[in-house]
Formats: C-alpha cells, structure tokens, sequence
C-alpha cells in the first residue's frame, strides 16, 4: 500500500508542478485530460466521470473557459446540452501534462527487476517502486523496512 501512496504521488506530482505554474491544480488536470481525450463530452458525461458536485466542476470550468484552454458549445440535438471542447491553448497544456506522466510510466517499466535474469518479469511491487523518484527509493525502502520490522 506505500508503494502505491508513493508511486501516485510522484505520477501526479509532475502535472502537478506544471499546473501551479499556472494556478491550476490537480481539479483541472482532471477535466482537461478528459475534455481533451473525449472533445465534445457534455457536462453531465464529466460528472459522471469524475464523480464530483456540479458546483466543484463550474470552479474549475469557470477558470479554464476564461483562461482559454476549454470552450463551451450547444449542443446540435439538445440545446440545453453543454458540449465541451480544448482549444488549443488546452490541447498544448493536456499534452505536456500527458507527456510526463507516460515518461514516467514508461520509465519504471523499462527499469530492470532487482535479481530477475535478463527478460525478467517485472512485479507490481518493482514497478511501483521504480515510479517512485529514484533519490526517494532508499527512504521508501527503509520505511517499509520498519513496518516489516515491528510486524514480526
């Protein structure tokens, strides 16, 4: 379970150094990734998704559509129906945001299993420790140590 506290938050660590330089957090990474990936995902299809209020999403809405980086449509069948989409500004932001991600996910996948032969298969606990930060690794490995330590 540590490994998968620290491994997430290093993943969402790097996004989340980019979106502060933008006053965004981790709310609106969520709603460009998937506008991005979806363009034309109505409002409703969002919450759903994302499983939060409707006065949180118009938060992060509001910010990222007079920022620029979303723009809002009517829908052609349903008028009532608000369809959005990145701009390009938004598409440029969710893909820098995507590219650290993959790297750092393709990174640990690459990393060796400790004492597996050439080939060898790679363990969820290993690829959780290589999403980790590697100067993080030895004080992830020491804590877990511990916990082992004081269960038997």
């Amino acid at each position: 379970m540590e490994l998968l506290f620290f491994a997430y938050r290093d993943f969402v660590g790097d996004p989340d150094r980019i979106l502060a330089q933008y006053g965004f957090g981790r709310a609106h990474h969520r709603v460009l990734h998937f506008v991005d990936r979806y363009p034309g995902l109505t409002i409703a299809e969002l919450l759903d998704i994302l499983r939060i209020t409707k006065q949180s999403l118009n938060r992060v809405l509001k910010d990222l559509i007079e920022q620029d980086y979303i723009v809002q449509k009517t829908g052609t069948s349903d008028r009532r129906q608000r369809l959005l989409f990145c701009t390009d500004r938004g598409t440029a932001l969710a893909g820098d945001l995507i590219r650290v991600q993959t790297h750092r996910v393709t990174r640990a996948l690459a990393e060796p299993a400790p004492g597996a032969g050439e080939g060898g298969a790679l363990s969820a606990q290993n690829f959780l420790l290589a999403m980790i930060e590697p100067e993080e690794r030895a004080a992830v490995r020491r804590l877990m140590a511990r916990r082992a330590r004081s269960a038997a």
